[in-house]
């Protein structure tokens, strides 16, 4: 029995030698590295989102995506409309507020602008999805050089803060 047990001590000894052991100088073993895949955020993690929102208005990302908000500017009227709307920027989402601030740099010194809850006809009661400003100072300074706009909101009951970038096509007009 002694004999036996020695015996497979060694075979599993020269076994395992062969596999880790000593490799003939010629040979080489080369790795490669993963096949290339596109990284899975790139594209959101499969949910889509739009270049703009429902009302065809600028987006405005709210936390971490956790919420977005879209920006109409009616530069004929002079009007800002702010939309509540949910993570997919997709539909609206009404708030327990009855205003929300636009924050803007004028001259170099903070302006602060108060748009006021303005429900749609869907929003339950004591809600709001849509805030307006009629001041046309508004629209005025979200074009401004160094305004660095900035959205600020609470939405139950966390606040957030969302940079508003106010592209738009300046050809024909006369700012």
């Amino acid at each position: 029995m002694k004999l036996t047990n020695t015996f497979y001590t060694l075979a599993l000894a020269s076994m395992t030698f062969g596999l880790v052991g000593c490799k003939d100088g010629g040979t080489t073993v080369e790795t490669s590295a993963p096949p290339a895949t596109v990284d899975a955020h790139d594209d959101h993690e499969g949910h889509a989102h739009p270049t703009e929102g429902p009302h065809h208005g600028g987006l405005i990302e709210l936390g971490n995506e956790e919420y977005h908000a879209e920006l109409v500017h009616d530069e004929d009227s002079g009007s800002v409309t702010i939309y509540v709307l949910n993570a997919a920027a997709t539909e609206q989402i009404p708030i327990e507020s009855t205003e929300i601030t636009i924050n803007v740099k004028h001259d170099g010194k903070p302006e602060q602008f108060k748009l006021a809850a303005s429900p749609d006809a869907t929003d339950p009661q004591g809600k709001s999805s849509r805030f307006v400003s009629t001041d046309a100072e508004l629209g005025e300074h979200l074009d401004d050089e160094g305004a660095d706009p900035k959205l600020v909101l609470t939405i139950n009951g966390k606040s957030f803060r969302g940079t508003i970038e106010h592209d738009h096509d300046h050809e024909g007009h006369d700012h």
